[in-house]
């Protein structure tokens, strides 16, 4: 018996280490079921972000990828009350991002020209005014809870993707790793509208849980598009690898048409119009001159043009015909309507605060008593529970006044101009058209951005900036001709 106790003790003392992680494995389990039953649940994901805290200190790369194939998939949930993040995605980013900060303040090892390259310096100027106006706000804590989220979506996907993206591979895995949950998404939606085809309303949800809007859907899609179609005919690519992007390109195509998003299709339309311009080698200042003509002639002849508008009576509609033609219904479609509404509404807040603005996030929770009867339409409220403003430039104007709006034009002028500026001066025929497929999903938002914003969320925010960040790394990495 004296030598069973004995060899017991030996095999202990040579193997700590097992035992103990057995012994805390099992006491973890007991508590966790016990405290389950009392339903309390947050136990559960320690497990989870200890790997989480692993990868992203052992491989930071392999990390963001991981975000961005979760993100199409994340949902929605309140951890605590009142505070609800997208799970799992936003819990992994503020995770990346204190990871992140730390390595660049320790190792020093962060390439300091991606700081000193024309889009970080917008970026940075937008996030200074926009900690300006957190601080003289309406409702500091909405802001300061909007400018962190905005830094937790920005820190990954931006300043350290830049520097992740000096390698082509990585720009690849990055895009496939969403699109390829994107295009799971795009199947489970397509079959469920299939099955609801003649009810517009049950159309406009079929994406949900994993995209709250048609619209986001939509604009989501539609920035994967150009992209796919220049991986499907990429120049000396393997015809197995192009065939299966040219299937992925058909089902995003088919995601686009059948998420029934007018600003979605609007906004490709402009990026063809684009590339055409960009091909035949017209200069951006051309570009700029005739948006800003287009822009002065309707609001130099916005009476007529509002008059005519107003004579089309066609509602949206599962007809993808009867849809285009609703694009330019301001009188009875309600989501045309609404959307005028909130920009009125916006309008007047910054007539009210032309320069500071009422603070980062504030316009839902401000706006219900900016609104005016006559403009209310059947999906009017006053409590805030229906979105924001619905433009990404109209929205700062409210929010952070003239110069958040500037800042937004700033960011999205420079990166555009840089993505034209690799496309004709790379060395590379490849890093070329590279630039040119990632700068004309860029522009989709751009487009888009005029009737929607999306920027607070992981959704778009994720694709967004780290679209951004390849025109940057592809500026800053990849060789120039003499």
């Amino acid at each position: 018996m004296n030598s069973i106790v004995e060899r017991i003790k030996a095999w202990l003392k040579n193997n700590n280490t097992p035992v103990v992680a057995v012994v805390v494995t099992l006491a973890f389990m007991i508590f966790n079921a016990v405290m389950l039953t009392k339903d309390f649940y947050l136990l559960i994901g320690i497990p989870l972000l200890g790997l989480l805290l692993m990868l992203f200190v052992f491989k930071l790369e392999t990390g963001l990828m991981a975000t961005a194939l979760f993100t199409p998939f994340a949902i929605d949930f309140a951890l605590v009350p009142q505070m609800e993040l997208s799970m799992p995605v936003e819990p992994m980013m503020i995770l990346f991002s204190f990871i992140f900060v730390f390595r660049v303040l320790v190792a020093k090892t962060y390439d300091t020209r991606i700081l000193k390259h024309p889009v970080t310096i917008c970026v940075f100027a937008m996030l200074a005014w926009m900690l300006i106006t957190s601080i003289s706000s309406e409702i500091p804590q909405v802001s300061f809870k909007y400018l962190a989220a905005r830094l937790w979506f920005m820190l990954p996907f931006f300043f350290a993707a830049t520097q992740i993206f000096s390698s082509t591979k990585r720009i690849r895995q990055f895009f496939w790793c969403y699109a390829v949950s994107l295009i799971v998404v795009i199947l489970i939606s397509t079959i469920k509208t299939v099955s609801n085809f003649s009810d517009l309303q049950t159309l406009h949800r079929v994406m949900q849980p994993f995209y709250n809007d048609h619209t986001a859907y939509g604009v989501t899609i539609a920035l994967f598009v150009p992209v796919a179609f220049y991986f499907a005919y990429e120049r000396n690519a393997n015809p197995l690898i192009k065939f299966l992007c040219a299937v992925a390109f058909v089902v995003l195509a088919v995601g686009l048409g059948f998420s029934y998003s007018r600003a979605a299709w609007i906004s490709v339309v402009g990026a063809v119009a684009v590339y055409y311009a960009i091909k035949f080698g017209m200069k951006i200042k051309w570009m700029l001159v005739i948006a800003a003509v287009g822009v002065a002639l309707f609001f130099s002849y916005q009476a007529d043009v509002l008059y005519k508008l107003g004579k089309n009576n066609q509602d949206s509609s599962y007809n993808i015909a009867d849809q285009v033609k609703s694009i330019s219904n301001i009188s009875t479609d309600a989501s045309n309507v609404e959307r005028l509404n909130r920009w009125a509404s916006a309008l007047r807040m910054f007539e009210e605060r032309p320069v500071v603005g009422w603070g980062p996030g504030t316009y839902q929770f401000i706006y219900g008593k900016y609104q005016r009867s006559y403009q209310l339409s059947t999906i009017s409220t006053n409590s805030g529970n229906r979105g924001n403003a619905h433009s990404e430039y109209i929205g700062p104007l409210a929010d952070q006044g003239a110069p958040g709006t500037l800042f937004v034009v700033l960011v999205f002028g420079m990166t555009f101009a840089t993505g034209i500026k690799v496309y004709r001066t790379a060395k590379d025929k490849d890093i070329s058209n590279l630039a040119m497929a990632f700068t004309l999903g860029l522009f989709t938002y751009y487009v888009h951005g005029i009737f929607n914003n999306f920027l607070d969320t992981d959704k778009l925010s994720v694709p967004f900036w780290g679209f951004t960040a390849v025109i940057v790394a592809l500026d800053l990495y990849f060789p120039k001709k003499a």
